[in-house]
């Protein structure tokens, strides 16, 4: 089955092409086209993977195109870590799918919807099996695109219109950098294949500057994509799609590709010292960053936001300090209760049908059960709970920080994984306990910044749309329609369904690198590879995690469950500080400043100089040209007494000259 793994991605590609030309006939039929391609290509991913283990990577290429010595390849390769990226990216999107079937049900562009993910799944799909570097910046810049269709799905919200711009646009900077790396990297060793790549590396092929110089930009691509510091700020407004969007988007597929795109890389990193460093301080720089935004943020999915902004932050800690499979064993447990707790979101905010704000919630968890319980194992997951999945995987990146790290790198990490812990209970006090709040708010964002310097609101709406003109589009009942005070209940079960898979994965995922089990992952992801010994943690170290996180979740217990501490304690101590927080440091500000006006300052000069001078240039010598013509049509005027004199002044003219040259006037 392994030579068949080309199929993966071709399902989702094949719904897609149905999707364009029949969706407006299917319409909500158009879903069930989807689910079954990604539970094909799902299937395959299994069977492809359990061939792979205890195996050998296979790779099928063709020549693309040959000029000299150089031959550009196409093709796929299944190794070790696209099998197993191939299963969480199948899976994840399997799920969307079918969550997808009841959240968007009553959108009339249900069938655009589904096409668009049929489309990045494909180009997800494509990247992990793309067997060199080309290939897969091909695939990496089809998923911005899909990334920009997909946030800005609901088009004529304004807000989903500037998140959609935003995150292509900052993406866009990554990207150059990837680019002009590539470009090196080829320039030096006449091949874009993986293979080649790391033999010049390991052989000296290339200096040691130019080593570094590639690996930080082929980083500033994953900078982008994973959204890490200081190229960040595109991920929390792409909260403004909707929110199935937000778990394929920002769970398994985009923002994995950068750290994916560093695992893949990572030979290349290995060599510089230097580059490894910068991996490691970016990551938890990040990690810790966004970690403290997402203290104060109310709206449910902007919490879940910058925690993916975190976590990803981690993965990338864990691989500038050797943590290779640590790394990348989180991005596969994070795959699973980061989609369970954005459809977990989902769920709540289609119950509910008002803002996303979570102090206008509470009390859901006699009301809606299966949500309530599977968002709890989410939340202990991510918080790093023993024995959830996140509890293995978050113990070999302290471990990484410690050993492979700094003092500084370690202290960071646990700060995070402390605040991690904090606001994630702090979500699920405020949204399952206590009393179902419908909406009673007043003024539920009076404090909170509205619109960010990009034009994007910065608290979302609900993902049902709100104004008419989507009304009209969608046939989503208005806002004014619902009742807040109603009593919200569970969802059905395309929508609950997807929950139980994954708060499964999210409960059992982290078994498959279980230390008295000899880490079965980590043999099977660095077979081959040269890389050393990877770096686990003692006993002292998992205490340690899982008192840091047990510390997390009794403070918001005693803030938001018991109300033995003040909900607002922190902000009336430090409010200088809590406003730099929910105004998330001014980045946005400083970027519009700094970047945004002068280059739109810059080119409001250049269209102003191409009008005024350009243009104003080339419109005198069209005047002038049709003057003239005008002028000589004139005297074309078909009168005989007319012609007559001009050729006789002509002759006269003619004449006069013909004496002048010869003399005879001198």
């Amino acid at each position: 089955m392994i030579q068949n793994a080309w199929l993966i991605p071709v399902f989702p590609l094949i719904a897609f092409l149905i999707l364009l030309f029949f969706g407006r006939f299917l319409k909500e039929k158009a879903s069930y086209v989807g689910i079954a391609a990604l539970a094909l290509s799902f299937i395959v991913s299994v069977l492809v993977l359990f061939e792979r283990i205890g195996g050998e990577t296979y790779k099928f290429v063709i020549e693309w195109i040959t000029f000299g010595e150089s031959a550009i390849t196409m093709g796929y390769e299944v190794t070790a870590l696209n099998a197993m990226m191939l299963i969480v990216v199948t899976l994840v999107s399997l799920v969307v799918h079918i969550f997808s079937r009841e959240y968007m049900h009553d959108d009339n562009r249900i069938h655009v919807f589904y096409s668009y993910l049929g489309l990045f799944s494909f180009s997800m799909l494509g990247l992990v099996l793309a067997p060199n570097v080309l290939q897969l910046f091909i695939f990496w810049e089809l998923v911005g695109l899909c990334s920009f269709l997909l946030v800005g799905f609901w088009y004529f919200k304004p807000e989903a219109a500037a998140a959609a711009k935003k995150a292509f646009l900052t993406t866009r900077i990554g990207d150059v950098g990837l680019l002009l790396g590539l470009v090196i990297l080829f320039n030096q060793t006449g091949s874009f294949d993986y293979g080649v790549i790391y033999a010049a590396v390991e052989n000296g092929l290339i200096n040691d500057t130019l080593i570094t110089a590639t690996a930080l930009l082929i980083f500033l691509g994953a900078v982008g994509k994973s959204a890490q510091f200081p190229l960040h700020v595109w991920l929390p407004d792409a909260m403004e799609g909707p929110t199935p969007v937000s778990a394929l988007i920002h769970a398994a597929t985009m923002v994995a590709a950068g750290v994916y795109l560093v695992g893949v890389m990572y030979p290349l990193f290995l060599a510089s010292s230097t580059a490894m460093t910068v991996v490691a301080y970016t990551g938890a720089i990040t990690a810790f960053f966004a970690a403290t935004m997402a203290l104060v943020m109310t709206d449910i999915k902007r919490v879940l936001a910058y925690s993916t902004i975190s976590q990803l932050g981690f993965m990338i800690l864990a691989l500038g300090t050797a943590g290779y499979v640590a790394g990348l064993f989180h991005l596969m447990t994070h795959a699973f209760f980061k989609a369970l707790l954005f459809l977990g979101a989902g769920s709540v905010i289609f119950a509910v049908h008002h803002r996303q704000d979570i102090r206008d919630m509470g009390g859901l968890w006699s009301k809606m059960k299966i949500t309530s319980v599977t968002f709890l194992i989410g939340a202990l997951a991510i918080a790093g709970v023993f024995p959830l999945a996140g509890f293995w995987s978050k113990e070999e990146i302290l471990a990484s920080a410690l050993l492979n790290g700094d003092g500084f790198l370690f202290a960071i990490a646990l700060i995070t994984a402390f605040m991690t812990a904090f606001y994630m209970f702090r979500l699920f006090f405020k949204t399952f306990t206590g009393e179902y709040r419908g909406g009673d708010h007043d003024d539920p964002h009076a404090d909170d910044p509205q619109v960010d310097a990009y034009g994007a609101a910065d608290v979302a709406e609900a993902d049902n749309p709100r104004d008419d003109s989507m009304d009209k589009e969608a046939h989503v009942p208005p806002a004014e329609d619902h009742d807040h005070h109603h009593s919200p209940e569970e969802n059905s079960g395309f929508m609950t369904l997807p929950l139980i898979v994954l708060a499964s994965l999210a409960v059992v995922a982290g078994l498959v690198n279980l230390p008295f089990m000899g880490h079965p992952l980590e043999g099977f992801l660095t077979e081959g590879l040269n890389l050393g010994a990877q770096p686990h943690g003692a006993l002292w170290l998992a205490i340690l995690s899982l008192v840091v996180a047990g510390s997390g979740i009794a403070l918001a217990w005693a803030m938001y469950y018991k109300g033995a501490i003040a909900e607002d304690f922190f902000a009336k101590k430090a409010p200088g500080v809590h406003n730099l927080l929910l105004n998330k440091y001014y980045l946005d500000e400083i970027y519009t400043a700094v970047f945004v006006r002068p280059t739109v300052a810059i080119g409001r000069f250049f269209w102003e100089m191409d009008k005024s001078i350009v243009d104003g240039i080339v419109n005198l010598i069209g005047r002038s040209t049709s003057s003239t013509g005008r002028s000589f049509g004139r005297r074309h005027n078909g009168q005989l007494q007319t012609y007559g004199l001009v050729s006789i002044l002509g002759g006269i003219v003619v004449i006069a000259l013909a004496f002048v040259l010869r003399g005879y006037f001198g």
